[in-house]
């Protein structure tokens, strides 16, 4: 059933990048319940007075996802990938509107855990996080994306393994790394 369903979510998406409308909307009610498990993982790592809602995250990331027009999906995983991004790229946006309407405050430390990495998000800590993100995607493209997809998505191991087509090893060790290198960039601003 479930191999089913992604093949039907495979095909939609396929025929989405085709240029054909209506399967973007037999796709979304499918994809739905995924987008809200990944928003809420995502909003459990900002701070309680956060003013986002997990379901505007989730129509703000459907709004991305539906207005690019070139995107060329390759299956239901690269797919969520793909929306992880757009979450992380709303959830900092949110934090540099939020940090430029207030100037000051006490910054917290970020902590680096398989769970969690911004310990109670503040929005400058969400900065530095993608600030630091940015900078490991110029010294490895790869392990920051799997940051994004654990991060922002809560992917499992063996599923960001199949999106990167690495071994469950190599993605584990890019884990690793990346915890390591992420938490002495932001530590160093």
């Amino acid at each position: 059933m479930i191999g089913d369903r992604s093949k039907q979510v495979t095909s939609l998406l396929t025929q989405w990048s085709e240029g054909n409308q209506t399967a973007l909307d037999e796709l979304m009610p499918i994809v739905y319940a995924e987008l809200r498990r990944m928003a809420k993982i995502s909003m459990k790592r900002q701070n309680r007075g956060h003013t986002i809602q997990t379901t505007e995250l989730i129509h703000e990331a459907y709004l991305k996802l539906a207005s690019n027009k070139s995107k060329k999906w390759k299956n239901r995983t690269h797919f969520f990938c793909v929306a992880a991004q757009a979450m992380r790229h709303i959830l900092v946006d949110y934090a540099r509107s939020k940090n430029s309407q207030r100037r000051g405050g006490q910054n917290q430390r970020i902590t680096l855990a398989e769970n969690t990495f911004v310990s109670n998000g503040l929005s400058d800590e969400m900065i530095a996080l993608d600030e630091a993100l940015d900078g490991l995607a110029k010294l490895d493209e790869r392990k920051s994306r799997v940051v994004e997809m654990k991060f922002f998505a809560g992917m499992k191991f063996e599923e960001i393994a199949e999106v990167l087509q690495v071994s469950l090893v190599t993605t584990k060790r890019d884990w690793s790394f990346a915890k390591s290198w992420l938490s002495k960039e932001v530590s160093r601003n």
